[in-house]
């Protein structure tokens, strides 16, 4: 495997740990912006190593996901993950403060979709 697709893949595990992290000290709306982040580098990897082209173009889990041929399951997680990227972080985009519209249940659902995705493409990445 390149450096750089495993540059990926170790990036991806550490924000889902850095997700975590979040969830323990109660930053919700930063642990669902990193799951959504753990999961595009992921997807990134797995696009590197089975096309051998560089996936820098988008953040829209939904297009990588169709991009890797994600089963359904896993595009359902990629649906709810994708906002991510920017309500849990910009207050503009719903009109109130990102870390006010988290809670517990929020988050969890989402770090456990995300090691989900991630625990798919971890089996893709060994066939």
């Amino acid at each position: 495997m390149r450096e750089e697709i495993k540059n990926w893949i170790e990036q991806a595990k550490r924000d889902l740990k850095s997700a975590e992290n979040s969830l323990k000290s109660e930053d919700y709306y930063l642990c669902a912006f990193m799951c959504q982040q753990a999961v595009e580098k992921g997807l990134k990897a797995f696009l590197m190593l089975k096309t051998k082209e560089r996936i820098f173009s988008t953040h829209s889990l939904i297009e990588l996901g169709k991009r890797a041929k994600t089963p359904d399951k896993i595009m359902d997680y990629l649906r709810k993950l994708t906002p991510e990227y920017t309500i849990s972080r910009y207050p503009d985009v719903t009109e109130s403060l990102p870390y006010e519209n988290y809670d517990f249940e929020i988050a969890n659902n989402q770090l456990n979709r995300a090691k989900e995705v991630l625990k798919w493409i971890n089996i893709q990445m060994k066939e």
